[in-house]
């Protein structure tokens, strides 16, 4: 493969998908690629879309789903390099854009990728981070910290570092909106104590929130109450530009829905050759038993259940559900309220 900046020669490829012009026997975009490369340039009504991302995924290996991400140069190119041999869903999202539809595309293909303009900046928004959602949350006046001993530093310590941030990406479409049925009938700072207390990790959450008190909720119910009225981000975001395109990402989704990793290991940061190519070990804290482990070649997942001297040991599945999760009622594994 080559860099999206220095590429050369043409290829050719046919693919099935409506919003993509086959490139056969004509002149394509001047982007060299390897039988392992997926290569192309995206456009709009509005010519070449540079610095939007690309996306490879597919659900083709048993216990992953794997994606690749790239971003396109400023005449829309972009090079996805190194993908495993398999047939992949590409699709385009960017800021300003509408998510395009998913063609599929085999390794070794050029492809041309028609993008979407938003209609509009509300829809636009939708794929903004979400710390630009999140930024939206108002401050409380200092009168109503007066029951705090650190004042505003400590409301913005847990708010901002701590508490829920800590699990949650806040501002994301799940944290800015509430579950069906929450709140009906009832003001929505009613409805933000009632998800505090979901799932087997309701009493943490609830032991993290009194770090601030209850004007945590007035805040959290005025910020979801403005977005559900409307309101979007104050700023737009930037689209990566310079040396951000150049970046890579390669995404796997392991595990199960019932479980989260805080963290995983796969080298010794002090000399990252240790174990090189080999497993990733996850970190899945409270939410199970078993250590999650990836090996990363053949993108392939298993679990390995941690041995405990006492048989009877007990595990955070033995926590009391204090209120069923919107999502998973009260499964042993419900602390995932939101994730």
């Amino acid at each position: 493969m080559c860099l999206v900046s220095a590429c050369e020669n043409n290829s050719s490829s046919t693919n099935n998908a409506d919003n993509v012009e086959a490139v056969v026997n004509r002149p394509g975009p001047e982007i060299g690629i390897d039988d392992d490369d997926i290569a192309g340039v995206v456009t709009s009504s509005n010519g070449p879309e540079a610095g939007v991302w690309v996306i490879a995924e597919t659900n083709a290996f048993e216990t992953t789903r794997y994606a690749k991400i790239v971003s396109t140069d400023n005449q829309g190119r972009f090079v996805i390099p190194d993908l495993p041999k398999e047939t992949y869903q590409v699709w385009v999202r960017g800021y300003g854009l509408v998510d395009s539809e998913k063609v599929d595309v085999m390794p070794g293909n050029i492809v041309r990728l028609q993008a979407e303009i938003a209609p509009d900046s509300a829809t636009a928004a939708k794929i903004y981070p979400a710390a630009y959602w999140y930024a939206m949350m108002r401050l409380p006046q200092q009168e109503e910290l007066t029951h705090l001993p650190g004042g505003m530093n400590q409301y913005l310590f847990w708010m901002k570092n701590r508490s829920c941030i800590g699990c949650h990406q806040l501002g994301n479409l799940a944290t800015r909106t509430l579950p069906e049925g929450y709140g009906v009938g009832e003001p929505t700072e009613i409805a933000w104590s009632r998800r505090i207390l979901a799932g087997q990790a309701g009493m943490h959450m609830l032991m993290d929130i009194s770090n601030v008190g209850s004007v945590a909720f007035k805040y959290l119910a005025d910020w979801t109450d403005r977005i559900a009225a409307g309101e979007l981000p104050s700023s737009v975001p930037d689209r990566p530009a310079g040396i951000e395109r150049n970046v890579v990402f390669t995404v796997r989704d392991w595990s199960n829905p019932k479980s989260y990793m805080h963290d995983l290991s796969g080298t010794d940061r002090r000399n990252p050759t240790v174990n090189a190519y080999g497993p990733f070990y996850g970190s899945p804290e409270y939410s199970t038993d078993e250590i999650p482990i990836l090996e990363p070649v053949n993108n392939t997942a298993k679990n390995y259940v941690a041995p405990v001297r006492e048989e009877n040991t007990p595990t955070t599945a033995d926590d009391p559900v204090i209120a069923p999760s919107p999502y998973w009622g009260t499964d042993s594994n419900s602390n995932l309220e939101v994730n």
